[in-house]
């Protein structure tokens, strides 16, 4: 049954945007389907629709294609011949293969640790095509050893298992600028590592932390403390509401041979811990915040839209004079610009003159569609404050 769209998603979809919305459906029925796309009688390309959190679908290629293991197989060449030099670099082994539309393939997601890949999927169509694609990887990627899936939209699938090969250990130690991380592979829906801030993790590797006594906020499992020790911080501070961030956070400094008193671990909600800091007159040479898009506990919603200035605020009285602020967040919804203007009005309304010293979107494993702009959805900013 052919996917019929109306002219306003085909203006878009002939302009190289991927994601198709229950409202671009001309008969506004969700179907389980693969087939052509189509505006007014006319083929515009090749999509699927079926179940996923964000939208109904995909349109993989503009023109009319078959879908068999040929056609993934030529997809997951070009994924790889992209991160040619990734393959390379002895100091990272963890890295994206494929990156959903970036590599036109919305809805699959495909990471590698070491020699085992973690696959996502936000589609329960492209499950339907998941023995076709194990093949077709399998074929590309004979250096893959074992694997590992995610389900990343609300199904009653289990969330995350063993998919095919060898079992990784656990920890499986990965590399990253030269610095270990223990990952777990079948643990829940995470890893212990977000693989997109490896750039930053890497300025603060090499010298961006040396000296300075860092405080990283929404510490999840430290990896920016780490990357900030093993550059040369005099001490980190590593802060975060889940109770098992303060395991994970040690086992992370343990597994590079890093002093445990050296470091301090939190467990904490982030705005009181700013009341607690500000009591205690702590001063820090730079903080890091790296918040969830949403988040909600006992007290508090929190989101970056309507809340990130707040979190700037709350930062600046106990960052030291000349201090460095790292900004971040990957909320898709959240434009670089609207990013930037709410953290830079919060600046103002706490009268701290600032310096933008450099910006940091998603790297290139993270490829990403020209025509799907909020597929870049890393944004990093650092400040200088005077």
């Amino acid at each position: 049954m052919t996917i019929n769209v109306t002219t306003r998603a085909a203006k878009r979809i002939k302009k190289g945007y991927p994601l198709l919305h229950q409202e671009d459906l001309v008969n506004h029925t969700q179907m389980t389907t693969w087939d052509r796309v189509s505006c007014n009688g006319q083929i515009i390309g090749y999509g699927y629709l079926g179940k996923q959190n964000k939208g109904v679908g995909w349109v993989l290629s503009n023109e009319v294609i078959t879908i068999d293991q040929a056609f993934f197989e030529e997809r997951f060449k070009r994924a790889k011949a992209k991160r040619d030099v990734y393959f390379y670099d002895e100091h990272t082994t963890a890295f994206r293969l494929v990156n959903g539309e970036g590599d036109q393939l919305g809805g699959l997601i495909i990471d590698l640790y070491e020699t085992f890949a973690v696959f996502s999927w936000y589609n329960e169509t492209m499950i339907e095509k998941k023995a076709m694609i194990i093949a077709a990887f399998q074929a590309v990627f004979p250096e893959i050893i074992g694997a590992y899936e995610k389900i990343r939209f609300q199904s009653n699938l289990p969330e995350s298992q063993h998919l095919f090969g060898q079992h990784a250990p656990e920890p499986l130690l990965i590399k990253e600028n030269g610095i270990t991380y223990a990952t777990y592979l079948n643990e829940g829906l995470m890893t212990g590592i977000f693989l997109d801030q490896r750039e930053v993790r890497g300025e603060l590797a090499l010298g961006m932390a040396s000296g300075k006594r860092v405080l990283n906020m929404f510490s999840y499992t430290g990896a920016f403390s780490i990357a900030a020790a093993m550059g040369g911080a005099v001490e980190t501070t590593s802060v975060d509401l889940a109770n098992r961030s303060r395991s994970k956070t040690q086992e992370q400094f343990l597994v590079n041979g890093l002093d445990l008193d050296a470091q301090s671990i939190v467990v904490m909600d982030t705005f009181d811990y700013f009341k607690y800091a500000a009591r205690k007159q702590l001063q820090y040479d730079l903080i890091i915040l790296d918040p969830p898009s949403f988040a909600r506990n006992k007290k508090r919603v929190f989101s970056v839209a309507k809340n990130y200035g707040d979190l700037i605020e709350q930062s600046l009285p106990i960052l030291a004079p000349k201090g460095l602020l790292i900004a971040s967040t990957n909320a898709a919804n959240v434009s670089l610009e609207k990013f930037e203007a709410q953290i830079e009005h919060a600046f103002s309304q706490q009268a701290r003159r600032v310096k933008k010293i450099a910006t940091y979107r998603l790297p290139q494993d993270f490829a990403v569609d020209e025509g799907f702009p909020e597929g870049n959805y890393l944004k990093v900013i650092i400040y200088q404050c005077h």
